[in-house]
């Protein structure tokens, strides 16, 4: 059986995108266009897609790492702050992102709420186990 972590996360990560793209899985805010992902960017993303983007590499964290709560997915998607001449400091990306995407991906029945954090449900780790297999197959075909 194929899992996520038999394929590399950019070809996961783009499938994923583009399927919750085009089901209407994850809807973007109309803010999208004017916020940053954390404390520690200057400007917005430059991608008009990069929250399905993000959302993609949230649900495969939550594969990979899961049961993860807001706390440490803000601390993964996070960076490093520019401090001017004082050197730089580790910071979280932005919790609210995060959140809102967790609570669509809930909606849509990929992710479940625990005690410790959300985790994947059967039918998330099915979608990516089946997407985990194409890729396989494509990438073994590229091969031959």
């Amino acid at each position: 059986m194929t899992t996520a972590y038999d394929v590399p996360a950019s070809c996961l990560i783009e499938k994923l995108e583009s399927l919750l793209k085009k089901n209407d899985i994850l809807i973007p805010p109309y803010w999208k266009d004017y916020v940053k992902t954390g404390i520690h960017k200057e400007l917005p993303p430059v991608s008009e897609d990069w929250w399905f983007t993000r959302g993609a590499a949230i649900l495969r964290s939550i594969y990979l790492h899961g049961p993860i709560g807001t706390e440490r997915l803000s601390s993964m998607y996070g960076g490093k702050q520019n401090r001017g001449s004082k050197p730089y400091r580790k910071v979280k990306g932005s919790g609210s992102i995060i959140r809102k995407i967790l609570q669509q991906l809930e909606k849509a029945g990929y992710v479940e709420s625990t005690k410790k954090g959300r985790k994947i449900s059967p039918s998330g780790q099915s979608l990516i186990d089946n997407i985990s297999f194409e890729i396989k197959n494509e990438l073994k075909e590229k091969k031959e």
